[in-house]
């Protein structure tokens, strides 16, 4: 049976559209943008969703027209949303734990981040891969992909998009950095700020104490201790950041394009 050129044009297009959402996510996603993973592991899972989520985009459309180049971006765009506003709960985890850091005078202590390819503080580095041992013994990683199946069903395949509705929610969502950064933090942030408070007394009660010499060791261990007793609250706080973050993805996703 031959095969027309337009229906083979049809399915290369519908491959082409899910090819680039899929792309946009596993670009900017957390663990799937790892730069520990191979590149050729990525090449081949987008191959393989590409594969799975073709027959869910459509094939009327043509890619080599000024709609098909204009559509190719939207779907980039619309899958690095989705990676985006997930990354931002790992990012305000790993801010939470700098703050930590910074408040038990551990900033000077970094070690290299091979996921960012830069240094970040020893605390950030453990509370992200606690986080990311989480997020994969919870199914993250599948529940990502089935949201992006999803997204084709609720987000046709258009040169729309997501629009600038769709744009300012990720930007709204992006407060949640700072406030879920509060959130893991404050019990070991409340606790070294008790610390300091009792060292503040103890300095106007004994000036010629050296403070200096005594306070660095002792809040360095009190504050491992504190850290240790507050990662009993980390899953509750990380579970929470992320069912907002799948709330945001979903509304995201949920806006038809007009």
């Amino acid at each position: 049976m031959p095969i027309d050129l337009n229906q083979l044009e049809g399915w290369v297009g519908g491959a082409c559209w899910a090819l680039a959402r899929i792309s946009g996510l596993l670009l900017v996603a957390p663990v799937l943008s790892a730069n520990t993973v191979p590149p050729r592991i990525k090449m081949g899972l987008a191959v393989m969703l590409t594969v799975l989520l073709a027959p869910l985009a459509p094939m009327e459309l043509r890619p080599l027209s000024a709609q098909g180049v204009a559509t190719l971006a939207q779907q980039v765009l619309i899958g690095a949303a989705l990676g985006f506003l997930l990354k931002l709960v790992f990012e305000a985890v790993a801010f939470g734990g700098q703050f930590v850091s910074q408040a038990m005078s551990l900033g000077f202590a970094e070690v290299l981040n091979p996921g960012l390819g830069g240094t970040t503080p020893v605390l950030s580095q453990f509370y992200t891969m606690i986080v990311t041992l989480l997020f994969l013994v919870m199914n993250g990683h599948l529940q990502l992909i089935g949201l992006l199946a999803d997204s084709f069903r609720s987000m046709p395949v258009s040169d729309h998009g997501i629009g600038a509705d769709g744009i300012w929610g990720v930007l709204q969502f992006a407060s949640h950095l700072f406030a879920g950064a509060v959130r893991v933090a404050l019990p070991a942030l409340t606790a070294v700020l008790v610390v300091n408070l009792g060292f503040g007394a103890i300095s106007r009660s004994a000036p010629s104490m050296n403070l200096f010499a005594v306070g660095f060791p002792i809040t360095i261990c009190l504050g491992i201790i504190a850290v240790w007793l507050a990662l009993r609250g980390l899953p509750s706080a990380w579970d929470s950041l992320q069912t907002d973050a799948w709330e945001a993805m979903r509304q995201l996703v949920g806006r038809s394009s007009p």
